[in-house]
């Protein structure tokens, strides 16, 4: 259970995330709901075979588990909103895993706590005396996430009616270790001990804990596990379950998964896994996580006292390199030797730059190790503050009140505020000494401030912009909106950052018409304010401040590769690609920007190589390479021994600006999961459950021995296209780069799954998949390794209303993403680039809705 995506960790402190570019939307994007007199649960956006609640947000699957023929699935629910928080368990069940049935709250929050991830047994044995062995009662094990201290404990709650009703146990919490990032708790019956075991998070330390208790009540720790695999994020949600080796009972192994958040395969979150032994004590996965780089010529390594030729600019980087820190006294790891660059210095308000000699590229590729703040490099930002361009001042808010410009509700208070609010973080960044501030009482105001009309009489309209990152289109918007006609033509946001930074609108074909502008702050959460200074007409657009935290190369001066780091004090393995620049001048300059939460860059151990380095985070193993597959976790004591897993399909990135409405989060489909030996290596396979066909309907469209060449062709003459599906299709490799099928089309919109055969991956392309400028982490193109099988490239792909799932392979390439193309958007087109494939044969169902 992520505690919302807004604070994060800057080494050992929680501030607040403060990212510098500005989010802008062209036009728009708003939560759509189904017409007035419509049927419940045909909103534009409606999952129609995923499990979505009536109402509200949703989040984390918890306490799956089978009794009395009901699979039961409790979910992270806020009763009271459509974004994250109140947390409490929603509650549903189903007798397949597909028909689902939403049933009243399962375990609210209080004054005291709110109901944090957790997990759910049937005492058959009655252990805990909360029931009888006649009827034996279910126990939730859930995170206590109190309101008072931020401690975050283990607790239970028990239900003896099938889990209608719940009774908080008086003795919670039964484990608490002092911390305020230990959560999640995974409890099944261990047989061989015939205890009960605990898989708990302690997430900050990237480590996995292991309890075992007789009664649920009292618990001994075993072991821990981690950290290994990717850790730029916090760990959360961990589960761990057995599962035999290609089918062989005789061969089993067990699998533990652990979700991160930040720092998945697609960015944002993601659900990773291990396999190993589990003796009933501790965890040895088979992978001990060693690796070795590409050997190379270092050509800087950071341990003397100096920079050696390599020159400084401002006071980031100071005039050497710092001592590596033992491991985790300042959260700093996987330092190569005794020194490194570091910019953080107590505090992360310095900026400034390191720039590499001159050097000529002889070589396939740079390699170096990076960490610190994710603040990207923006192309077209200028480092130190650029110059406003002249034009003509709409408004630079000085003056005591508003003038002109009116406001409404109480966000905006009485006029521009001189800097800084109390109980805010520093503002910096804008024009003069005031400035737009809703940050008025904290978060919790909202309204809006409306400028006088006026005539667009140049090409640009330009302003500073910060707060939070809530767009124009999202349920409570933080944003600046230009209106005409009383429409929505131009947005823009913060960046959940106090910097203020230049933001332009092209208005170029607006010339001459009557606009005005609005400031709007409809959010009461986190990050939920917005600021505003010194709005100009001009012709010529203002250029962004870079606010970056990253590794740049630059040729000829222009910065043509940059990695930034991942909100993450672990150093990892990164790459310049060099073969596009043999022969070239070159410098690698090392840019700290950024004075917010995680604004600094530590690096490391530069060398030439002709092999790529590889990151942990390419090194990991993935359950899922989508951007929505989080959360993910399994139910326990399904029938047949199967073990079926779960995800919250969303991401933390852009969870709470979704635009759906009125509810906000589903699952993904659930998946039967298997070990198998692919390439000579045991990998965590999985399929859709097998009742996903109770959902078909009408005949099968079925086409065979299709070519297409260079182009894309309607599937069956448009008799397959369809809003929720279930397709099997095989592809025979020809000569093209890429292939496949090109869905949810028609508008110019389309979501795109293909194959590559030089990368040899799957891929999903989700630019142009509708509604996608909400946030601008949505839009991508995300990739799973995928190795042909005979020449053949087998899909399973299923579509719902707002979701692609798509299944390579025997399930080993996996790939889930959200969607929201228009109702209208539902052709399917066969598609290759660049040569011919072969479509051997596909298959397309329609799906109906499992309430129907």
């Amino acid at each position: 259970m992520s505690p919302g995506p807004v604070y994060r960790r800057a080494r050992l402190r929680l501030v607040a995330a403060a990212a510098a570019t500005c989010a802008l939307a062209v036009t728009a994007v708003a939560p759509q709901a189904a017409a007035k007199g419509s049927p419940p649960h045909t909103e534009t956006y409606r999952p129609q075979f995923h499990f979505s609640p009536e109402k509200n947000w949703m989040n984390d699957p918890n306490g799956l588990v089978y009794f009395k023929g009901e699979y039961h699935l409790f979910y992270q629910y806020n009763p009271s909103g459509s974004t994250w928080g109140n947390m409490s368990w929603g509650h549903a069940v189903s007798k397949d895993l597909v028909h689902w049935e939403e049933l009243p709250l399962a375990i609210p929050h209080d004054d005291q706590e709110m109901v944090f991830s957790g997990s759910a047994v049937v005492d058959h044995e009655n252990t805990s005396g909360f029931g009888t062995e006649d009827n034996p009662a279910m126990v939730a094990v859930y995170t206590s996430a109190y309101k008072k201290d931020g401690r975050q404990a283990q607790s239970l709650a028990y239900s003896t009616d099938r889990g209608r009703t719940w009774t908080k146990y008086e003795g919670n919490p039964v484990l608490d270790i002092g911390s305020k990032e230990f959560r999640d708790p995974k409890v099944q019956w261990y047989a061989p001990t015939k205890s009960w075991l605990m898989t708990v998070s302690q997430s900050t330390e990237h480590k996995v804990r292991f309890y075992s208790s007789k009664d649920l009540k009292s618990w001994t720790h075993l072991s821990d596990f981690g950290p290994a695999g990717a850790v730029g994020g916090v760990w959360e949600c961990p589960d761990l379950f057995p599962l035999p080796v290609d089918g062989d009972s005789g061969r089993i192994k067990w699998v533990l998964v652990v979700n991160i958040n930040p720092g998945g395969i697609a960015g944002g979150s993601a659900a990773q896994y291990f396999v190993g032994d589990f003796d009933g004590t501790r965890f040895t996965p088979d992978d001990d996580g060693s690796y070795t780089p590409p050997p190379g010529l270092v050509v800087q390594d950071f341990e003397g006292s100096g920079y050696d030729g390599w020159t400084t600019t401002g006071t980031a980087f100071g005039s050497g390199p710092v001592a590596a820190p033992a491991p985790g006294s300042s959260g700093t790891t996987g330092v190569e030797g005794k020194g490194l660059v570091d910019s953080f210095h107590g505090d992360d308000a310095e900026t400034g730059t390191l720039t590499s000699p001159p050097f000529t590229v002889d070589t396939a590729y740079l390699n170096f190790k990076v960490a610190g703040g994710r603040h990207p490099h923006l192309p077209g930002s200028v480092l130190g503050d650029p110059p406003a361009p002249s034009g003509t001042v709409l408004a630079d808010f000085e003056q005591d009140g508003y003038g002109s410009w009116t406001a409404s509700g109480t966000a905006f208070g009485n006029g521009p505020v001189a800097g800084t609010l109390p109980g805010q973080h520093q503002v910096s960044g804008h024009a003069g000494d005031r400035l737009v501030n809703s940050f008025l009482d904290g978060d919790s105001t909202t309204g809006t401030l409306t400028s006088p009309e006026f005539t667009i009489t140049a090409r640009h309209i330009n302003f500073l912009v910060g707060g939070g990152n809530h767009p124009s289109g999202a349920d409570a918007p933080t944003a600046v909106r230009l209106v005409v006609d009383g429409r929505t033509v131009r947005s823009a946001t913060g960046a959940d950052s106090e910097t203020l930074n230049w933001a332009s609108w092209d208005v170029g074909d607006l010339a001459g018409r009557t606009a005005h502008i609005e400031v709007v702050d409809e959010n009461t959460g986190g990050w939920g304010h917005i600021l505003l200074d010194q709005v100009m007409l001009s012709d010529t657009p203002a250029r962004p401040r870079s606010t970056e935290t990253a590794v740049n190369l630059l040729i000829d001066g222009k910065v043509v590769q940059s990695v930034s780091g991942a909100d993450s004090g672990s150093l990892d393995w990164a790459s310049f690609d060099l073969r596009a620049h043999q022969g070239k001048q070159a410098t690698v300059q090392l840019v700290d920007m950024n004075k917010g939460g995680w604004g600094h860059l530590l690096a490391d151990h530069f060398v030439a190589a002709d092999e790529p380095a590889t990151s942990s985070v390419r090194r990991a193993h993935w359950v899922d390479h989508g951007k929505d597959y989080y959360a993910a976790v399994s139910w326990e004591d399904a029938p047949d021994g199967k073990r079926h897993m779960i995800g919250w399909m969303n991401n933390w990135q852009y969870g709470n600006s979704v635009p759906t409405s009125p509810w906000r989060g589903a699952q993904s489909i659930p998946r039967e999961m298997a070990l198998r030996t692919v390439g000579g290596r045991i990998r965590l396979t999985q399929e859709p459950v097998d009742s996903v066909k109770s959902l078909r309907t009408g005949p099968a469209v079925g086409v065979r021995d299709l070519t297409v060449t260079d182009g894309s062709l309607p599937l069956a003459e448009g008799r397959a296209d369809g809003k929720a599906l279930d397709l099997r299709a095989t592809f025979a490799l020809g000569d093209a780069e890429r292939f496949g099928l090109k869905v949810r089309t028609g508008g110019g919109q389309e979501t795109v799954i293909g194959y590559d055969t030089k990368t040899q991956e799957l891929y999903v392309d989700r630019t142009r998949s509708g509604a996608v400028d909400f946030h601008a982490d949505f839009p991508g193109v995300q990739r799973a390794p995928l190795t042909a099988q005979d020449g053949k490239v087998e899909l399973r792909i299923l579509i719902d209303w707002s979701s692609v799932e798509v299944f390579g392979g025997d399930g080993e390439a996996v790939i889930t993403d959200q969607i929201f193309p228009d109702p209208d958007s539902d052709g399917i087109q066969v598609f290759a680039e660049q040569g011919s494939a072969e479509l051997d044969r596909i298959e397309v169902r329609q799906l109906r809705s499992y309430r129907d």
